[in-house]
């Protein structure tokens, strides 16, 4: 038993600090193991140890992609781990061997997660979204159904189920794109307007993207340069705006 902090700490440095030097890494499969299943920010350091002993030591994790699915809570765009977490979670999500199922039970999570995201998450969220369309087509009815449900409770996927398997994700259709269309931030509402036209065959990269703050978009719009918007035909000269205003002679706008 760790206090959180040194968990924390461990985890962070296991996987270029530590299992590298080790004679037998996978003396490490039931801590990392155990460690995945504790959940919340725990979990998500854990992936890095985890991946390393998966695709260089054949470590068979069957319930891998389960678990993984059920790290996806409302958290996930606010941890300080976020572009470590979604640098993973990308590779995970690269294999085209992946079932249809699997990737639109995670593409259906991550957005409808998004509904509640800030603008700098969802400026990385919806091109890791896109690359994963491209990587996996039978996805894309998602985005194309021809007839989506009107309004929520239609939905056909169930968010609540731990199994992605029985997500229904396949059956239902990513309207949350469609609202993210009508984002106050004008910049997620033209990033989310990408999937109303066909998308290219080339991935976004994501990488620029993954460590987006909030201070960088607001230092962004500050520097915009400002232009000069009409909000008067003629100019004002009486206190009514007419030329020939009695109130004129009298009064005068300071």
């Amino acid at each position: 038993q760790l206090p959180t902090g040194l968990y924390k700490k461990v985890l962070v440095i296991l996987h270029d600090s530590i299992l590298p030097y080790m004679n037998e890494p996978t003396l490490m499969i039931d801590f990392l193991t155990v460690a995945y299943g504790i959940g919340g920010a725990i979990s998500l350091l854990a992936l890095n140890g985890l991946f390393i002993l998966i695709h260089q030591h054949n470590l068979e994790y069957p319930d891998f992609y389960k678990k993984l699915y059920n790290l996806l809570d409302p958290s996930i765009y606010h941890v300080k781990y976020r572009a470590r977490f979604f640098h993973l979670l990308d590779i995970f999500l690269s294999s085209s061997h992946l079932p249809a199922y699997l990737v639109a039970a995670f593409v259906k999570r991550l957005a409808r997660l998004g509904l509640r995201a800030p603008p700098e998450a969802l400026l990385m969220l919806i091109p890791f979204l896109c690359n994963l369309f491209r990587r996996h087509p039978a996805c894309r009815l998602l985005v194309h159904r021809p007839s989506g449900p009107e309004d929520m409770s239609e939905d056909p996927y169930l968010m609540e189920v731990e199994d992605p398997s029985e997500s229904r994700a396949l059956q239902s259709c990513l309207w949350e794109i469609q609202a993210l269309q009508n984002h106050y931030h004008p910049d997620v509402a033209k990033a989310a307007a990408v999937l109303n036209h066909s998308l290219s065959e080339m991935e976004d990269d994501i990488s620029g993207l993954l460590e987006l703050s909030a201070y960088e978009l607001f230092d962004k719009e500050v520097k915009k340069k400002a232009t000069d918007v009409p909000l008067e035909f003629e100019q004002v000269r009486g206190l009514f705006g007419k030329k020939n205003d009695i109130f004129a002679e009298h009064f005068a706008l300071a």
